[in-house]
């Protein structure tokens, strides 16, 4: 692991770090807050998904993450959505290939090589965040944002017992009825659609739902609103009676600007999860 930057952050560090990754084939990059009680002991963490196009940067810088968790004294983790990298292959447009790895573990050429995000944020990055940060893995919360929200949802339901809370701003909730979604899906899985379920987070809350609070929070006035279909986790949410919080909010579009808005509440609402025994 190599160490691109350090910033005294809130009292705390925000640093961004390298490494070569054997799910990806290729070098990763990634950024780690850690507020002042890591310097004691393990803290408790929250890992943050980005959306397409982004990069471990964007969150980093926009989304006004850190005062909070600083505050409550919860690191946070920012990976990047794809591998990347001249060898990795690519596409011409924005919603497929680097930027947009939809956190699947691709099945098809040219993706499989390089495309193993699920692996990468589940084993990989972890196991090298428990060896090189102050951070307590038996405290886990997972959030994100548009396709990072979509993948923030399935990895926790995914992973029964992994995460103590999720949540997400916008999330794509039903990928396998909307154009963001079945292209990726079929360009990574394939065209048999029986391999996309798991990582529909309105298939899979219907099926097995989460074993903890959930809170979701979308703009009425998101551009991409009918890409994201939020009513579809809605329904699944009700006929599972699942524990969670659904929130439209009046006039907020799908930016950064929607997302630091209610970064306070979903990190509170992380630490009420995390620091309960």
């Amino acid at each position: 692991m190599k160490t691109a930057s350090e910033n005294t952050c809130f009292g705390g560090t925000q640093g961004v770090y390298s490494h070569t990754s054997k799910s990806c084939a290729c070098d990763m990059t990634f950024a780690v807050f850690l507020p002042v009680e890591a310097k004691d002991g393990p803290v408790p963490v929250l890992w943050y998904l980005s959306g397409l196009t982004c990069t471990h940067e964007n969150a980093m810088s926009k989304a006004g993450a850190q005062v909070w968790a600083a505050e409550h004294g919860i690191a946070l983790i920012f990976p990047d959505t794809s591998p990347r990298g001249e060898s990795v292959s690519d596409d011409e447009n924005y919603d497929l290939g680097q930027g947009a790895g939809f956190y699947v573990n691709a099945t098809q050429d040219p993706w499989k090589p390089n495309f193993q995000m699920w692996d990468y944020i589940t084993e990989e990055l972890p196991a090298l965040i428990a060896e090189n940060f102050s951070i307590d893995m038996d405290r886990q919360s997972i959030t994100g944002h548009s396709m990072g929200g979509h993948g923030a949802l399935t990895i926790a339901m995914g992973l029964p017992g992994r995460y103590r809370s999720v949540s997400a701003f916008a999330p794509i909730c039903s990928p396998t009825t909307a154009d963001w979604g079945r292209k990726q899906l079929t360009a990574y899985l394939g065209t048999d659609e029986t391999t996309w379920a798991a990582h529909d987070a309105s298939l899979m809350m219907e099926k097995t739902g989460f074993d903890g609070p959930v809170l979701i929070d979308t703009g009425t006035s998101d551009q991409f609103i009918d890409l994201l279909k939020p009513e579809a986790l809605s329904v699944a949410i009700a006929k599972r009676r699942q524990e969670a919080t659904v929130r439209l909010q009046p006039g907020y579009d799908h930016s950064y600007f929607f997302v630091s808005t209610f970064m306070e509440d979903h990190v509170a609402f992380h630490a009420d999860a995390l620091y309960t025994d």
